[in-house]
């Protein structure tokens, strides 16, 4: 019960929060249009306009305040204003329809799990090698680290072009750069959790005469699956974000990316804001399905109660 209390006392202040921002971030808009209609608009003294800028105008036109929660192409959107554009868009909108958030993150998810499956074996994989080779162990992982330094943002298109040029389209695109994202963690991860053992129980299987795939089965990489667990909460989300950013460059359609893009064109904010928490509503559920599966795994396992 306390939890609960906090978790909404934080969405509480949060919410607060947003609605006070959404006054000096939407007051000159709003100021603009009353003015249009014939409103008396009272500007800020030099000195106010000097200290306190767009606050200042907002306190001399205070009766515009309710306006800046209710504009059509806000600034800063309200938070009823992005509740009641996700609800219009998933539970009134048909699932097969393009303006359903259901049917865009759909779009997104599929590309998203590819990605992460893809990601999450070439991690284990590496992983694995760079473990059990001191070869793989000094060329690989600094290349693996060097290539998180290159941003996602300026490859997604090189990526997209290039296979665009041999013919792959579609799907593939986005799930090999949701995988770039992904295999990082899960490979960092792995490493650690694969190394975890100590020496003493790595000495207990050498005097009973275990080969190096016994210590791997039954020692390694029981080990490794808290590590594995924690990274793959953490590519999970990485893959999303891979996916999303995949969408930008190609002028998609179709998915949350897509629907970013098309609220960036047309000025719509509140359609934009609606995307990005339908993305972050679309995370924590993978997040959330991931750790149920840790505490199931883990519990079969002896390894948590």
């Amino acid at each position: 019960m306390k939890q609960i209390i906090a978790v909404l006392t934080v969405i509480a202040a949060i919410v607060v929060v947003w609605y006070a921002a959404c006054i000096p971030m939407n007051i000159k808009g709003v100021l603009t249009e009353q003015e249009r209609a014939g409103a008396e608009v009272l500007p800020p003294s030099a000195k106010d306009r000097r200290d306190m800028g767009e606050i200042g105008l907002t306190l001399n036109n205070s009766f515009a305040i309710p306006a800046t929660w209710e504009q059509d192409r806000p600034r800063l959107p309200a938070p009823h204003q992005v509740a009641i554009e996700m609800w219009e868009t998933t539970i009134q909108k048909k699932i097969t329809s393009k303006r359903s958030l259901i049917y865009h993150g759909w779009v997104t998810l599929s590309a998203t799990m590819l990605g992460f499956a893809i990601g999450t074996g070439l991690g284990i994989l590496l992983a694995v090698g760079i473990v059990h080779s001191r070869v793989m162990d000094l060329s690989v992982m600094p290349w693996a680290i060097v290539s998180q330094t290159i941003p996602i943002i300026a490859l997604a298109p090189m990526i997209i072009v290039v296979l665009f040029s041999v013919g792959v389209q579609g799907i593939i695109p986005k799930a090999i750069i949701s995988a770039y994202l992904s295999f990082f963690p899960v490979v960092v991860g792995m490493v650690k959790g694969l190394r975890s053992p100590d020496a003493m129980q790595l000495d207990l299987l050498r005097t009973y005469s275990a080969s190096r795939a016994q210590g791997f089965w039954k020692l390694r990489l029981p080990a490794s699956m808290p590590y594995l667990f924690a990274s793959l909460k953490i590519g999970v989300a990485a893959s999303l974000v891979g996916a999303i950013v995949g969408e930008l460059p190609t002028g998609a359609v179709a998915g949350l990316g897509a629907r970013l893009l098309a609220g960036s064109y047309y000025g719509q904010t509140v359609q934009i804001w609606s995307a990005l928490f339908a993305a972050a509503v679309l995370a924590a559920c993978l997040v959330g399905l991931l750790g149920l599966i840790e505490r199931t795994v883990l519990k079969r396992m002896g390894m948590a109660q």
